[in-house]
């Protein structure tokens, strides 16, 4: 069996476990999921998220722009330079859980 075929097969109880489990670091038994088992059930769960057309709202790491959409606020947007954002990546601090 193929990882596509894995995926286009995964229940989607399973589907859903996945995703709570990346969303909450842990396993649905409490066991803490490690750096890589959260890596490879965020690239299961993309994946059936892609074959089974999920709508983009509900998919893993949605993020609502809403009213921000197209301010300034929206770091899709571009400021001052065609191609450029002009934006200080030393700003930024990285978060970890």
């Amino acid at each position: 069996m193929t990882y596509e075929e894995l995926i286009e097969r995964l229940d989607p109880n399973v589907y859903q476990n996945l995703k709570q489990s990346i969303e909450l670091g842990k396993w649905p038994d409490g066991r803490k999921l490690t750096p890589k088992q959260r890596e490879i059930s965020l690239e299961a769960v993309i994946y059936y998220e892609n074959l089974h057309s999920i709508p983009e709202q509900e998919r893993v790491g949605y993020l609502d722009r809403g009213a921000k959409a197209g301010t300034a606020c929206d770091p899709s947007v571009r400021r001052n330079q065609p191609g450029g954002n002009n934006v200080d990546p030393n700003q930024f601090v990285e978060v970890k859980s």
